[in-house]
């Protein structure tokens, strides 16, 4: 079997290289990299390259332990405050407006300056980190409720806009990070050992929460600890990036300068409007529900925040497993079927919850789930770098992000006024029928002409 160095040449590696700090990831980063490029590589890859992976793969598990200590609490956070469900639908919709509005001028920026690296490390990397440390003093104000949930609104809302105003950077960096022919193995085995993280911190993090909010009778104390943990983490994912040295080349150059109309990034990318509109219908139909799972579990089954840390690792132990399989799928059939096989029983998830009486009904839903969304969210991602053109990259993606972020800033309003005033259960149904329109959209847009354009060069071939 071959070995990953076999691919650097030789003399370009120091003797003292083994002794270096970082070293010690050799086994939970390099290893799994190696069986991702075996036999597999068209050209030698070079230390650089290999040290960007490294270090792209260390971000991305500090970044998902960060996540895994508030990102399914915010809401909670704010029912500790007395919110309704309506008001848990603001403070979710809010963050998706800001995103929307933060995508197009981070854009512009990356154009601007072509600077992708230092775009995402102030902004994604550290303004939207900050706020987590932020929303762990909101109660150290003694603020009145409305107003604390006001504060929590706009302090989601701040780091939503911050980390989506890095994403057309991000992307783009990315594509150039991660070669073409190693991407459904490296990003599968990158999010297996992301989904690793949030299995083990989801728990903890309930568990921070529960015992913190007991100690000295203190609501909030819990949730205070865990953001400032998500704070504290975060800062060494952002540590970990900003190690990566930023791939210049000729076509990044023309990429971040290239200011050109979004009718030309349409015109090369045939596939990509169908993209963006499958999009919109399929996050406006997951935002419908998405804020209201936990608030259900709670309110309506009687579960507490030990128990929501408790599914969230469940959802992340069944994402290994997706991680592993569909991987390997991704490589073999494409990211379109992959995203058609797990698509449509994704639409199913939310029409179960109609049915639950038992929190522990939930768990077996998120045993599914995970293991479904670790591949459709792979198929996704993958979509996304091959129908955005190369040039233009920055503003296709962009569009598609705001279209995303647009929608899912209706879906949480709708989602709880429903919620309010007919039931839990009439959103759980109108996001499963919304997701299954989504995909027969994109079985219309996307995969049905790619279809017929491979049937026609076969027959002219």
């Amino acid at each position: 079997m071959l070995h990953l160095l076999d691919y650097i040449p030789q003399r370009r590696i120091s003797v003292f290289d083994q002794l270096r700090p970082q070293r010690w990831n050799w086994y939970l980063v390099h290893r799994p990299m190696e069986r991702s490029l075996v036999q597999q590589a068209p050209q030698p890859l070079t230390i650089r390259q290999t040290s960007n992976l490294r270090y792209f793969w260390l971000d991305g598990i500090f970044a998902a332990t960060s996540e895994s200590f508030y990102l399914a609490f915010i809401p909670l956070f704010a029912l500790a405050y007395g919110a309704t469900n309506q008001q848990v639908g603001w403070i979710t919709a809010i963050g998706n407006l800001a995103g929307a509005a933060a995508l197009f001028p981070g854009a512009r920026m990356l154009e601007k300056t072509g600077n992708r690296k230092s775009i995402v490390l102030w902004s994604g990397g550290g303004l939207a980190r900050v706020m987590l440390l932020l929303l762990s003093l909101v109660p150290l104000l003694a603020l009145p409720p409305q107003i604390a949930i006001l504060a929590i609104a706009a302090l989601n809302g701040m780091r939503a806009f911050m980390g989506n105003f890095s994403n057309p950077a991000w992307t783009a960096m990315v594509a150039d990070i991660v070669p073409e022919f190693m991407r459904g193995r490296y990003f599968s085995t990158r999010n297996l050992t992301m989904g690793a993280a949030t299995l083990m911190f989801s728990a903890l993090a309930g568990w921070v929460i529960r015992t913190g909010n007991q100690w000295q009778t203190d609501p909030y104390l819990g949730y205070q600890l865990s953001f400032a943990l998500a704070f504290a983490i975060g800062m060494v994912s952002t540590l970990q990036f900003s190690r990566i040295r930023e791939p210049h080349s000729s076509r990044h150059v023309e990429q971040a300068r290239q200011t050109g109309s979004l009718r030309d990034a349409l015109k090369s990318s045939p596939g990509y409007l169908g993209f963006v509109v499958s999009g919109l219908v399929w996050n406006f139909a997951l935002q419908i529900s998405a804020p209201f799972f936990n608030i259900y579990l709670v309110t309506q089954l009687g579960a507490n925040v030990g128990i929501v840390g408790i599914f969230t690792s469940i959802s992340s132990f069944a994402a290994l497993g997706g991680q592993l399989i569909f991987g390997k799928v991704l490589d073999r059939r494409g990211a379109v079927f992959l995203q058609l096989v797990t698509g449509f029983p994704i639409a199913l998830l939310p029409v179960m919850w109609v049915f639950y009486t038992e929190p522990w009904q939930v768990g077996v839903n998120n045993l599914f789930g995970g293991f479904l969304w670790a591949g459709f969210n792979l198929a996704n991602f993958n979509l996304l770098l091959q129908v955005t053109p190369h040039v233009g990259r920055a503003r296709a993606v962009a569009l598609y992000q705001t279209g995303v972020f647009a929608s899912a800033f209706l879906g949480p309003l709708v989602g709880g006024y429903l919620a309010d005033t007919v039931s839990f259960q009439a959103i759980f149904l109108l996001s499963g029928v919304g997701r299954a329109l989504g995909m027969v959209l994109f079985l219309g847009l996307i995969w049905l002409p790619m279809h017929r354009l491979k049937q026609r060069a076969a027959n002219q071939g």
